[in-house]
């Protein structure tokens, strides 16, 4: 009778993922290549927290987008192409209401709600920051949520709810359709030029020096931080400890047993489209923010980052859409130690390959969340 090998753990994953095992390697390396750039002085600790801090603001904002991508996915099967114009079409509503009540009798309105656009606003004058208009910030962010939930809700009627049969290949299509006729909507209204919303030179800041260096904070990236994570907790609260988050964590897990239970079933798929909707117009509005300028084609640029983000944290997986949102956001960053800015991406999308191969499911897949 032949007699069974052992094999060791480690050699076994070895022989099963070897590119694995290449890119741990790499990792290893470019770690210890940044701790002697760190030792030679070839890279001062003020550019590196700068990298960390920049890294952390871009990751915060696309786990907050992630978090509808996830939700949509997780109760519905199907990947929601239109997501990124959702974000889009509420940070365009926000900046609207924000530079109507900031600058009502001030500037014609035509301007105000074309943002500049056939009438330009100079933004200096206007004076738009969270500090200088805070009311004006606010509600606009209120508006965008608003604005993009209802835009989903809209979307799911029309267009999701009479094909919620077919499955989720036709459902895709559909969301490329909707996210082109969306855009084209805005580009009709707004045109396609940038937007110039905050005067960089109005913005407070605040540099703490480290070292030889410096990392120079603003109240804009700031109020990003801050409202991202309070939104995730509020949404990690509903998911917990609410009888709506205990049914869509159930729709998630088994639909059909969710049925047979009792739980309306239409409903949650409505109340998620809301509540998935608000938050991506929120975290649309609030990069606005943080970046200074808004265009028709911010959220679908953004839209291979959030599904990269939502795949590398467990697709489905609403807090590991948020922890997949941190980890591409500050290697998107940080590789700009080794590369150009403009190969980033390709640096985000090895980082994201190289993280499934250790871990298939994704950082927080089989994670019982929505």
């Amino acid at each position: 009778m032949a007699q069974r090998e052992d094999v060791n753990p480690a050699v076994a994953f070895v022989r099963e993922r070897p590119l694995a095992v290449v890119f741990v390697v790499l990792a290893l390396v470019l770690g210890v290549d940044l701790i002697r750039k760190l030792a030679m002085g070839t890279l001062p600790v003020g550019d590196l927290a700068t990298h960390l801090w920049d890294g952390t603001v871009r990751g915060l904002s696309l786990g907050l987008a992630g978090i509808g991508l996830a939700m949509t996915y997780s109760i519905l099967n199907f990947a929601n192409f239109a997501h990124g114009d959702f974000m889009t079409t509420g940070a365009f509503v926000g900046w609207v209401t924000a530079f109507l009540i900031a600058g009502f009798g001030d500037f014609a309105t035509e301007a105000l709600f074309f943002l500049g656009g056939p009438l330009p606003i100079n933004t200096g004058t206007l004076g738009i920051s969270i500090t200088s208009t805070p009311i004006a910030i606010v509600v606009g962010l209120l508006v965008a949520a608003v604005a993009a939930a209802g835009l989903a809700r809209l979307v799911d009627r029309i267009v999701f709810k009479p094909m919620r049969g077919q499955g989720g290949i036709s459902l895709l299509i559909a969301s490329v359709g909707v996210a082109l006729v969306v855009r084209h909507l805005l580009l009709f209204v707004f045109q396609g030029s940038s937007r110039g919303l905050t005067a960089t030179q109005q913005t407070p800041s605040y540099t703490l020096a480290l070292g030889d260096g410096s990392v120079t904070i603003t109240a804009h990236e700031v109020t990003l931080i801050v409202l991202a994570a309070g939104l995730m907790l509020a949404t990690h609260l509903l998911l917990r400890y609410t009888k709506l988050g205990t049914a869509m964590r159930a729709m998630a897990d088994n639909e059909d047993l969710a049925q047979v239970t009792g739980i309306p079933t239409e409903r949650i798929i409505r109340a998620t489209w809301l509540l998935g909707g608000g938050l991506t117009g929120a975290s649309g509005y609030l990069i606005a923010l943080e970046q200074g300028t808004l265009t028709t084609t911010l959220g679908w640029g953004l839209l291979l980052l959030i599904f990269a983000a939502v795949i590398l944290g467990g697709i489905g997986s609403v807090y590991g859409a948020m922890a997949g949102g941190l980890v591409i956001g500050i290697a998107e960053t940080l590789s700009q130690v080794w590369i150009p800015q403009s190969l980033t991406l390709a640096a985000v999308f090895l980082v994201m390959i190289a993280m499934l191969l250790v871990r298939p499911k994704g950082l927080l897949g089989g994670v019982a969340t929505v």
